[in-house]
């Protein structure tokens, strides 16, 4: 499957979970709200999925693919399935009894996470009541990782990219089916982010059975291959997760802010995550095993052109999305989640967050394609470096923000941003001086026209808002066809204007999606 082929796939599915998972986010912002209890179950929520991103999704999947696409590439099917293998029962040893721990140990997890919380005390024993429900997430969450693992190595991303879809149905079934049986909504949650665990689990368990691969139980060895996963994936922890634990600083911070600044930060966060999620992840995800492939069979040439392709993709999306967030911020937080107990406040609150966020969607979008240049090479070290100094001018720049100008959570967005600004220019800088990266002359003359593009395009969004000011001030029907016809025409102007700047070409979207020639992909269809 070629590099676009498979960014399309993946692209296409996490719009539609995105989709979904807006429903979800309205439907626990009218519930819930934006208050304490919407603090204590978003902490609990952040707190496994903080170690799924970091661990799962980010340092193990970043280290097991690779070896998994080496292994395929290199010794067959059956090799690779033996790795496998030996790296779910390694992952159980470890994930388990890590669980357990944390699930006894979560008041202080709690304290550690959002000290701010410790003020009210009961918000604070709801915080870790909520975050031992959710906790087991983990285990399952981190185990489908790995199938999704085996399943991109095989050039089957549907699957996997659509998983995350079980997550935000599970949680709005228990929201609106279980709340009115519980103490508040906030169990209620917890309770689905549990249940969604373990059907994403079993979906890919079955997914990988379907295509021949038995995920069975075998004895756990500590061999040459898992010594070299734990190797690879130890300093991905934190080089793979720096957003991730700049995300979770921002918890720390915000904790320490009046209620609901938490919340705030929380919903501006997964607006910006829709071109991010839909984009950036399906670069990264569709980048590494292609790359991975290409290295390992000598054929440079292809991965330093697949590189460029992604990160102009990834540009292609980001830039108008980050003119649309900055000018649309606010009526898109009050259309989408100014209802029940969410008011204008907290809609206020959030928009100017969304802002902040949205001046490092490109820089976010620009590390998703750069960092499978490192670990397709199987060097983790240097991200890691890098991430310690984008978190610590996180912290610095939180400190600065916060307390040095007032600006709340605006000022934790902001820094978020300008950090992700460094750890992209610093993972191009050294890619470039290794000869690892280059910008080709399409590269640079199609970033110059989208940077255009995306000013002119923002340039009639400002007039839109202009006109539609007045219907954009109600979440009702009105406003959100309003909002819907603003995001409408602002996306066929920047097509249209692109097209004729020549940044969109049928002829290469068409090339893009073709099988690429040079080296030939594992053939998914042998049996073991």
């Amino acid at each position: 499957m070629s590099l676009g082929r498979s960014i399309a796939t993946v692209g296409s599915f996490t719009l539609l979970s995105r989709i979904v998972g807006f429903v979800r986010d309205i439907v626990l912002s009218a519930v819930l709200g934006s208050g304490p209890v919407a603090d204590a179950f978003i902490v609990a929520f952040k707190l496994p999925n903080f170690f799924r991103r970091l661990f799962a999704e980010g340092a193990f999947s970043a280290a097991f693919v690779p070896l998994f696409a080496r292994s395929l590439q290199g010794e067959g099917r059956d090799a690779a399935i033996t790795f496998a293998r030996q790296a779910h029962s390694g992952l159980l040893v470890v994930l388990v009894p890590f669980s357990l721990l944390m699930m006894v140990a979560m008041p202080g997890v709690i304290w550690l996470l959002a000290p701010g919380l410790s003020d009210d005390q009961s918000i604070f024993d709801l915080a870790v009541t909520f975050g031992r429900i959710t906790f087991p997430y983990l285990v399952f969450i981190s185990l489908a990782s790995l199938y999704g693992g085996v399943l991109n190595g095989i050039d089957r991303f549907a699957e996997v990219a659509f998983t995350p879809v079980l997550l935000n149905l599970a949680m709005i079934g228990t929201v609106l089916g279980l709340t009115p049986f519980l103490p508040d909504a906030g169990y209620a949650a917890s309770i689905g982010v549990a249940l969604a665990g373990l059907l994403q689990w079993l979906w890919l368990l079955w997914s990988c059975s379907r295509e021949g691969i038995g995920m069975r139980l075998v004895r756990p060895r500590y061999t040459e291959r898992v010594r070299r996963l734990v190797q690879l994936a130890t300093p991905v922890a934190i080089g793979g997760g720096a957003q991730q634990i700049g995300s979770m600083v921002d918890v720390v911070w915000a904790s320490l802010l009046p209620a609901g600044s938490i919340s705030a930060l929380y919903y501006a966060d997964r607006v910006m995550q829709l071109p991010l999620g839909v984009i950036g992840i399906a670069i990264g995800t569709a980048l590494l095993p292609v790359l991975s492939r290409q290295l390992r069979a000598g054929a440079n040439d292809a991965a330093m052109a697949n590189q460029n392709r992604a990160i102009e993709l990834g540009l292609l999306f980001s830039m108008p999305s980050t003119a649309a967030l900055l000018i649309l911020a606010e009526p898109m937080i009050r259309v989408l989640f100014e209802h029940g107990r969410f008011g204008p406040d907290d809609t206020a609150r959030t928009a100017a967050a969304l802002a902040a966020f949205a001046v490092g969607l490109p820089a976010f979008m620009l590390i998703k394609a750069l960092m499978p240049g490192f670990f397709a090479r199987e060097d983790t070290r240097t991200p890691l470096y890098i991430a310690l100094v984008a978190i610590a001018t996180n912290v610095g720049l939180n400190a600065a923000f916060v307390f040095g100008t007032g600006l709340e959570q605006v000022g934790i967005a902001l820094a978020s941003s300008l950090s992700g600004w460094l750890n992209a220019a610093l993972l191009a800088a050294v890619l470039m001086r290794r000869g690892h990266w280059r910008p080709d002359r399409r590269l640079i003359t199609r970033t110059l026209r989208v940077a255009l593009t995306a000013i002119a395009m923002g340039a009639a969004l400002v007039g839109g808002l202009g006109v539609l000011r007045p219907t954009l001030a109600h979440s009702d029907f009105l406003g959100a066809v309003a909002l819907l016809g603003l995001c409408i025409g602002g996306g066929l102007l920047y097509g249209a204007l692109g097209a004729a700047l020549g940044v969109v070409k049928l002829s290469e979207l068409r090339a893009m999606l073709r099988r690429q020639p040079g080296v030939k992909p594992a053939d998914p269809t042998e049996q073991p």
